[in-house]
């Protein structure tokens, strides 16, 4: 299964299990396993990075399982086929969020001592246009 261009994880790695979907749809619903459940064995996939694994570990919270297996249930759609294309097209999603590395924030430097009278200075100053724009007696109120 292609992830993105570079990147793609082999099929031996996802189990796909079909059952029965809960809600509404009469008798269809108890006779036909429409919903799709997907199994995918982060742990033994080596095409990922230990880094991106760790990653959608993260990513997948509670998805993941004792096992190490990222579980996905698709059941919005009528048709099996639909449903399994629903639910690859989600983990193939996840994986690829689990690609892009976070940017790590570097914390600012404190504003010097020269820039923090200009900044007083600037407040001051525009404090003062203020009041002297108001009308006399307006600090009657």
């Amino acid at each position: 299964m292609d992830i993105t261009s570079t990147v793609s994880i082999d099929d031996d790695l996802i189990e796909e299990r079909f059952i029965r979907a809960s809600g509404p749809g009469g008798q269809h619903v108890n006779k036909v396993s429409t919903a799709v459940q997907i199994r995918f064995a982060i742990d033994r996939c080596t095409t990922l990075e230990p880094a991106v694994r760790a990653r959608l570990k993260t990513l997948a919270g509670g998805r993941v399982n004792r096992h190490g297996r990222l579980v996905l249930t698709a059941n919005q759609h009528r048709s099996q086929a639909r449903n399994r294309e629903d639910a690859r097209e989600r983990l193939a999603r996840l994986i690829r969020r689990a690609l892009i590395e976070p940017t790590i924030r570097k914390p600012q430097r404190p504003p010097s001592k020269t820039q923090r009278k200009r900044r007083v200075g600037d407040k001051r100053r525009r404090g003062d246009t203020k009041r002297l724009r108001r009308s006399p007696g307006a600090d009657d109120r």
